[in-house]
């Protein structure tokens, strides 16, 4: 087409810096052919373009931070090879790293998650400072953080009163901060919100409010994510780590059949993704899944909610396990097996780990393009940095939390009795003579009298 190569060689005389008279004449016709405002409308459509290529600055590539041991012992193979030995080796002491911190017990977790959330924070915040660090904008990081700490502050303190309600009760400064959680909390953000006001720069207005965004969509994916990961938790450490483990799961079989089988591509966002990786990884996580979760189901310790005890004054995870956590008699066409309950659900998890997990590391590489990076640090060698690892958890714990208040979790007592609790006496004798008619009226309370 005559006027797609007139453009293209527009496009490319104004890059190269060449003037109007001189792209006429480069093109062979006369400057009344080719006027002046059809060079310069060309010329700017194609630096509008450019600019939208390229208008982002580059974070420079995190440097290579193997270990110098597996520098030395892999130096003989291929970067491919050398890469899928450094992948592996770190991944088994992570997996072995997985399970210390479960068997130290759920206080450790919740700190460790505490640490992977400020850690995944850093790292984006990182990349939007790095990226925008020449317009030097005031506050930036100390209002980054400061938020994180604001959110931080309501989330941990709504979890503190809905499950260590008698220890707050009990002390009065915790008691007041109780009380006024809600609105301490507004006050804390809402001082960040004027400092922001106040920090405002002329001529970089728009620039402060994108990473003004940034920060709140950065505080949305990963606090509000890994708060859920902490309810999760409390539910019993099966919902914790269960999911967790599939998604590591389908994370390596995916990258394994990938690597010896992978032929097809599976999206344009991560080229080295084949549909052969997430067909071998769906169905190894399924497997995983019922397997794992057939182990885990018969410990007491794995199934029931953890539960903080006011007598020793730490989390005690001992209970009557529910029928969720019991053998049942599943009929089959030819034969009769014996299944926890939890195992169907474990489906459930692990297909959901397996096929839509993994479109947060599709999210994460879409990210991570638009910036021109491979890695969002160097944190874990081979791996990348530590939200390279946790993009596709933040998604499962939304899902298994919804998950759960979805099919699994009932109406909790222990709720209601501490709610009742924090009533006036007079509200307190009211809900009671109201329940005691209810229950005369329906003949529950006669029947329990005559018992006794």
């Amino acid at each position: 087409d005559l006027r797609d190569f007139e453009r293209g060689v527009v496009v490319g005389a104004r890059r190269a810096g060449l003037s109007i008279s001189e792209t006429a004449d480069l093109l062979g016709f006369s400057h009344s052919t080719i006027s002046r405002d059809k060079i310069e409308k060309d010329g700017g459509a194609s630096d509008s373009e450019c600019k939208a290529d390229t208008g982002v600055p580059e974070v420079p590539p995190p440097a290579d931070d193997t270990p110098e041991v597996l520098n030395k012992a892999l130096s003989g193979l291929s970067s491919r090879w050398k890469n899928w030995w450094v992948r592996g080796i770190l991944t088994l002491a992570m997996i072995a790293f997985f399970f210390l911190i479960i068997y130290l017990g759920p206080m450790v977790l919740m700190m460790i998650v505490l640490c992977v959330q400020i850690k995944c924070f850093h790292e984006i915040i990182t990349i939007g400072y790095s990226v925008y660090h020449s317009y030097h904008l005031p506050w930036f990081r100390t209002l980054s953080w400061y938020f994180l700490l604001c959110v931080n502050y309501f989330f941990y303190g709504e979890t503190v009163t809905d499950y260590f309600f008698t220890l707050v009760q009990r002390e009065e400064p915790l008691r007041i901060l109780s009380k006024y959680h809600r609105f301490i909390s507004f006050a804390l953000y809402l001082s960040g919100f004027c400092m922001f006001v106040l920090s405002l720069v002329k001529k970089h207005y728009r620039l402060q409010f994108y990473m003004f965004g940034w920060t709140h969509v950065t505080l949305l994916i990963v606090v509000t994510q890994s708060h859920l990961i902490i309810h999760n938790l409390f539910e019993g450490m099966i919902w914790f780590i269960v999911p967790i483990s599939c998604v590591i799961c389908n994370d390596i079989m995916a990258y394994m059949f990938g690597f010896f089988f992978g032929r097809t591509p599976l999206i344009k966002l991560s080229p080295k993704k084949t549909w052969e990786g997430f067909i071998g990884g769906f169905f190894s996580t399924v497997v995983f899944g019922i397997l794992f979760s057939y182990l885990m189901a018969g410990y007491r310790y794995f199934v029931c909610p953890v539960e903080f005890s006011n007598d020793s004054n730490s989390f005690t995870v001992d209970c009557e396990p529910s029928e969720l956590f019991q053998l049942q008699d599943y009929t089959l066409p030819s034969t009769t097996v014996k299944l926890y309950p939890f195992q169907i659900h474990s489906i459930a998890l692990s297909a959901f780990a397996s096929i839509v997990g993994p479109f947060g590391g599709f999210f994460a590489s879409g990210f991570k393009r638009a910036f021109k990076i491979k890695d969002f640090a160097n944190t874990i060698p081979g791996h990348g940095g530590i939200m390279d690892r946790f993009d596709c958890q933040y998604l499962m714990a939304t899902f298994v939390n919804v998950y759960i208040a979805s099919f699994i979790r009932g109406p909790n007592p222990t709720k209601v009795i501490q709610q009742l609790l924090a009533l006036r006496p007079d509200q307190q004798l009211h809900i009671y003579n109201s329940l005691k008619a209810h229950l005369t009226e329906r003949g529950l309370l006669a029947a329990l009298e005559e018992a006794a």
